[in-house]
């Protein structure tokens, strides 16, 4: 059965990340399912928020408005998360113990996809360091090569700034049993140990 508008849609809802061909069919044809006012809706949505979701022109996470109400918020610590994706604040921020801002770099250094510093939102939180006297950068990108390796990259380019650099720490997670985690996680979770 070949439906132009039905592969048209399939192929649409395939381009996210993590959704193969056969998600993409199930979300098309629910999508066929729904009332058309729901559909409407559905697709009012998608459109309206990329018509009025931008960057923060400080930290560069989404917003509706000019500034974000992370950066807005008074009494700030003169802290800065350095995070990869916007999504990474949402997961930040359910922490609660965080009372700083964000730097969204929205990529990470990789040379095999020809990304490097440039390409990447690091000029825009040097100038920031100083306009707002921050104390602490706090380096939050995952604990891969490409993480690390621009986690070193923004250690040695504030450290001569006289910022307090940091790392989050990474090892065994909460809950999770020795015997299945991983040799480097392992190695981590030693060399990050502390005092109790």
């Amino acid at each position: 059965m070949q439906i132009e508008s039905l592969d048209r849609l399939i192929n649409a809802f395939s381009h996210p990340p993590s959704v193969g061909k056969k998600t993409a069919e199930r979300y098309a044809y629910f999508l066929l399912t729904m009332n058309e006012a729901d559909v409407k809706d559905f697709a009012d949505s998608m459109v309206t928020a990329k018509e009025n979701i931008h960057y923060c022109k400080v930290c560069a996470n989404f917003t509706d408005k000019e500034v974000c109400s992370i950066c807005s918020k008074p009494n700030k610590e003169p802290i800065i998360c350095v995070v990869k994706e916007p999504k990474d604040v949402m997961a930040m921020e359910k922490v609660r113990d965080y009372a700083g801002t964000y730097h969204v770099l929205h990529g990470v250094i990789n040379p095999l996809e020809g990304k490097g510093p440039n390409d990447i939102n690091i000029k825009s939180l040097l100038s920031r360091i100083s306009a707002e006297g921050i104390k602490e950068v706090i380096v939050a990108t995952n604990p891969d090569v490409e993480g690390e390796a621009t986690a070193i990259y923004i250690a040695n380019l504030l450290k001569p700034l006289g910022v307090k650099v940091t790392r989050i720490a990474q090892g065994v997670a909460m809950g999770s049993e020795l015997e299945y985690t991983d040799a480097v996680t392992l190695s981590k979770a030693i060399s990050s140990r502390r005092e109790m």
